[in-house]
């Protein structure tokens, strides 16, 4: 009786090993129509997430990336958080991704990440919906809008914020740009105002902001936990505002949140409470953190490279000196004249390369230079292997702003340009980012000269972060010690 116990035991033992082997051969050897792009799928389920997440301390390409476009060319497989994917560092497969949206192709992100998001986050909406939002969106992140009424909020918020700053013995620059555009464009999406109101909402985005790029493990004490967490309170505070307004019959219109509650009230409404929760959440997450990172990575680029800073500083006086009232507003002309400023915002926004990676789903299957992406398999846009690329970029890894001297105005994703997108999802808080930059440089280079302090190391998991943060000392320049003129001078 035993003996047969014991042969039935490794009998079953047995079939479970030859299931194991079938299945984990069947997820690294997967079916085509055709021949697949060469890489690996890596373990079963776990994929190469680990190594896809692993820190990448420079401004250059990933390892796990580099590693694999040594080895596979400009495309290749993978699989992350359990999904097959197909990474693209190929300029003419990225311009055919970003252009048959909707045909061959739509918008697709991991599972994780659109649990941090929201299921009817903006990025997972198609067709009519999702340009019946994106044409909301534009009615405040509009040229006209940031015309007549942005620019002048935002120039007064870095001029506010600046002199603020100028007064400490030292500021944390990244955490400082943060809270400065979460306030202004918190005030115009929901009329937040921090010292009015009982709720830290930014405290809940900083915490959503340090998982939101990381291994997603849903435990306490994870960054990945700390993120959903953040997700849920500020989704509360939204939530709770919501039900406030929607009760209030007789509430005027003061911010975007109106815009949207007056479209929920409609006899026969486009759009569901849940997809309007989840765009002011995504809205008030895209405003503040990229543009943040984007300038304080600029901060750190003009302060190694004196020659630029020169540059940039001489276009900005000569608007100073023009004016009758030397400490006027920025206007709308003067904005448009920055010439050289449009230049280095490219040239900064190509170097922190804030998003990773764009991702597509295929719809069916398509062939593409040979190779095959099956229907249903992810498609990862990678804008860091295009901007680096030193065939595109002559020294790539360098802040040379002057080699975008002469070229056309970028108005939407190019094969060699994709910082804010690409196609039918291009950004559109694009010129609002835009706006922000070039305010936020000329107060800086026109007021004050700064010295830093300590930090500026950054590190990509794969989003930019800055670790130690980065600490610099702000001094008017009429106040300017000698020794940060001559450092400034220096080169």
């Amino acid at each position: 009786m035993d003996s047969l116990v014991c042969v039935a035991v490794w009998a079953v033992t047995l079939a479970m090993v030859m299931a194991f082997i079938t299945w984990a051969y069947r997820w690294s050897h997967p079916k085509a129509s055709g021949r697949l792009p060469p890489g690996s799928l890596g373990l079963p389920l776990l994929g190469e997430t680990l190594q896809f997440f692993a820190p990448n301390p420079t401004c250059d390409v990933s390892p796990f990336v580099k590693e694999r476009l040594n080895r596979y060319g400009n495309i290749f497989k993978t699989s992350i958080v359990g999904r097959s994917v197909v990474v693209s560092a190929d300029p003419d497969l990225n311009y055919y991704v970003f252009q048959q949206e909707g045909k061959l192709f739509e918008s697709w992100y991991p599972d994780t990440f659109t649990e941090i998001f929201g299921r009817d986050n903006v990025g997972s909406l198609h067709g009519f919906m999702y340009k019946y939002l994106k044409t909301l969106v534009l009615r405040l992140y509009g040229q006209e809008n940031l015309r007549t009424v942005l620019l002048a909020d935002t120039d007064g918020a870095c001029r506010a914020s600046l002199a603020s700053w100028a007064s400490r013995p030292s500021v944390e620059l990244k955490d400082a740009i943060s809270t400065m555009i979460f306030d202004l464009t918190a005030k115009k999406l929901i009329s937040y105002e921090p010292s009015k109101s009982s709720e830290n909402l930014r405290n809940n985005f900083v915490a959503f902001i340090r998982g939101l790029i990381s291994f997603p493990v849903d435990i306490p004490g994870t960054a990945y936990h700390e993120c959903m967490q953040g997700r849920k309170n500020a989704m509360k505070v939204l939530k709770k505002m919501m039900r406030e307004r929607m009760a209030d019959a007789g509430r005027q219109g003061e911010d975007f949140f109106d815009v949207l509650i007056e479209e929920l009230r409609r006899e026969k409404p486009v759009m569901t409470e849940a997809i309007a929760l989840d765009l002011m959440f995504v809205l008030l997450f895209a405003s503040f953190e990229t543009t943040a990172l984007a300038l304080t990575l600029g901060v750190k680029l003009l302060a190694e490279n004196p020659r630029v800073l020169r540059a940039l500083t001489e276009e900005h006086e000569v608007i100073v000196r023009s004016r009758k009232d030397r400490d006027a507003g920025l206007t709308w002309a003067e904005y448009k004249s920055m010439t050289f400023t449009s230049q280095v915002i490219l040239e900064i926004v190509r170097l922190a390369n804030i998003v990773p990676g764009i991702f597509r789903k295929a719809l069916q299957d398509i062939e593409f230079k040979g190779y095959t992406i099956p229907a249903g398999w992810g498609v990862m846009v990678c804008p860091p292997a295009v901007h680096l690329n030193p065939e595109i970029y002559e020294d790539p890894l360098a802040f040379d702003p002057w080699r975008w001297q002469d070229k056309a105005e970028i108005t939407g994703g190019t094969k060699q340009f994709m910082a804010f997108g690409g196609g039918l999802r291009f950004c559109v808080g694009t010129d609002l980012s835009k706006v922000l930059m070039a305010t936020f440089i000329h107060s800086l280079v026109t007021k004050y000269s700064w010295r830093t302090i300590k930090g500026g190391n950054i590190v990509r998991t794969p989003g930019l972060s800055f670790p130690d943060g980065f600490h610099v000392q702000l001094f008017p320049k009429e106040l300017t010690p000698s020794s940060v003129l001559n450092t400034a001078c220096s080169v």
